[in-house]
């Protein structure tokens, strides 16, 4: 086999640390990766000829920004994918999973940044009455307005972004990747700012001028709306609030599922998991109230965290933790629960 730990194309089994992916993931990550250095070429594509036709538009100057703001994300996942492959050290205990949230919240500012300089940018155009020239090309002895192909090359631009993002979405989910979530949010971006732009020039072609400068206050709402969005995630993350589903919206199934797996154990009486996300995988600390006279001993415990951690590849490091009483911060499992799943064992 050729190739160093974590590079794309070698035939090596491909690891989150010390988390060896099944094959699904595996190929779900080779094709996350392949995906990315699509997007960056198609970017670069875009980005060359959005300058060559840009001219004065607010709309076109819009687009280009959220074009080249549009490389961040898969920079960050595909620089992330080779860190966090790295196993854990004496110094690095955990490994190098926030490498995935360090990457995210540099995304996410970047947008939130740039989004709020596009809207006071244009804003100020649209308060001034700035009206955009728009000039003309001379093609094969005729006169051609530039603003046609402003809107060729958008019209162009927005298939790619479609198709990418959607393809993402699915791999995201999967690899519970917000770092890719949020570039499949990124892409959905990029078509809507195409369709703007569009209709920003088309506009001042209809003598319209301010819908230029409108449609780029819209590119960069949507822009500070994903960035704002995505900054909260990734702050909360790294906050080491408990583990939530890739949206941000509630909390992570796994860990409720955690809790009712400890308490099909004859010897546990209360568990309660205290979870938090450290980029594509969970450290996961399940505290546990063992029954009255239960013979706790060291094979019990590792069976059950043996039991835990075969709930999902998420559930890298889990350690188990008797306690006389569950601490206040977790909810846990309650009696009812464990008569409700039927015993234990």
């Amino acid at each position: 086999m050729t190739g160093g730990p974590g590079e794309p194309g070698t035939d090596r089994t491909r690891r989150f640390g010390r988390t060896e992916l099944p094959p699904d993931l595996e190929q779900a990550l080779r094709r996350a990766v392949r995906l990315e250095w699509i997007t960056i070429v198609m970017l670069a594509v875009t980005v060359t000829l959005v300058i060559v036709v840009m001219g004065s538009s607010q709309a076109m100057k819009a687009a280009w920004i959220e074009d080249m703001l549009s490389f961040i994300p898969p920079l960050a996942f595909l620089i992330a994918v080779r860190v966090i492959n790295r196993p854990p050290t004496e110094k690095r205990p955990y490994g190098n999973h926030r490498a995935m949230g360090v990457g995210h919240l540099v995304a996410a500012v970047a947008l939130l940044v740039m989004g709020a300089y596009l809207i006071i940018d244009s804003g100020s155009g649209l308060l001034m009455a700035e009206h955009p020239p728009i000039g003309t090309f001379h093609l094969f002895g005729h006169t051609v307005w530039q603003g046609w192909f402003m809107m060729a090359v958008m019209l162009l631009s927005i298939p790619g972004p479609v198709i990418l993002g959607r393809m993402k979405i699915k791999i995201a989910e999967q690899l519970h990747d917000k770092v890719l979530y949020a570039d499949a949010d990124m892409n959905k971006a990029d078509w809507q700012t195409g369709v703007a732009t569009i209709v920003g020039v088309g506009g001042v072609g209809l003598g319209l001028w301010w819908f230029d400068s409108a449609a780029a206050i819209f590119v960069g709402l949507s822009i500070l709306k994903d960035g704002a969005t995505n900054v909260g995630t990734a702050l909360s993350d790294l906050a080491d609030t408990r583990a939530r589903t890739i949206e941000g919206a509630e909390e992570h199934p796994l860990v409720r599922q955690a809790e009712t797996q400890a308490l099909t154990f004859a010897w546990v009486r209360h568990a309660g998991a205290r979870i938090r996300d450290e980029g594509h995988v969970f450290h996961t600390e399940l505290f546990v109230v063992p029954a009255p006279g239960a013979a706790l001993t060291v094979d019990a415990l590792e069976d059950l965290r043996q039991s835990v951690a075969d709930l999902d590849w998420k559930l890298e490091d889990v350690a188990i933790v008797p306690v006389s009483e569950l601490p206040a911060e977790v909810h846990g499992g309650t009696p009812q629960d464990k008569q409700s799943e039927g015993g234990g064992r």
